[in-house]
């Protein structure tokens, strides 16, 4: 009978050390086994087929004008949104057609001899990227003008074909409100926003980061 008990406290003990083995084991090996990376994706700017356009009302006349992209890259992690890069549009390139209205907005408003570049720096994109076709994003940002910095979220409409991008997007920069001079005066008053739009172009990179 004792032969029998110890038999099965044997066993008992056998399996159950098998058991946590195996428990062990699998933990240990979940806990060791790589991650899959996050897929990062890169959107480069092509300055040549890129553009900013601006729109300033006013009591008297709408005014349309441009700006020049200088470089841009946007790099993003679809698995968690997080964004990097920088996209940098040249400041001196403002024009709106009128050589006497452009010699005031950058020597008096945009003061560009000294600020030359306007910057914004993506950190996060909310919303679904689709690996091809088109999609809707929320880019978050700051943005730099005239030497301050600004947070900034603009909507952008992007498609992915291939290894080519197109993105465009519309905001409103409150240019008055974070302190630039008011190109207006008693006879004109002008808006404190300037409406912008970008149309964008570029290569796109896949890549999994580290």
């Amino acid at each position: 009978m004792n032969r029998s008990r110890r038999r099965r406290a044997t066993v008992f003990c056998l399996l159950v050390s098998q058991r946590l083995t195996v428990v062990e084991l699998s933990a240990l090996l979940q806990h060791t086994a790589p991650q899959p990376p996050p897929r990062e994706i890169v959107l480069e700017i092509d300055p040549a087929q890129s553009k900013v356009h601006w729109t300033l009302g006013s009591t008297v006349h709408t005014v349309h004008g441009s700006f020049a992209f200088k470089k841009g890259s946007l790099r993003v992690d679809t698995s968690m949104g997080k964004a990097g890069g920088e996209i940098i549009v040249d400041a001196t390139s403002g024009n709106s057609g009128n050589d006497s209205r452009d010699k005031k907005m950058h020597k008096e408003v945009l003061e560009s001899g000294r600020y030359a570049e306007v910057i914004f720096r993506p950190d996060r994109v909310e919303g679904s990227i689709a690996p091809q076709g088109t999609f809707t994003v929320q880019v978050h940002g700051l943005f730099v003008l005239h030497g301050g910095k600004h947070e900034l979220t603009v909507p952008v409409q992007a498609e992915l074909t291939g290894d080519q991008w197109t993105g465009s997007a519309r905001f409103s920069v409150p240019f008055i409100d974070w302190g630039l001079k008011n190109p207006g005066n008693f006879f004109l008053k002008v808006n404190h926003a300037v409406a912008i739009e970008l149309e964008m172009k570029g290569n796109l990179q896949n890549s999994a980061a580290p």
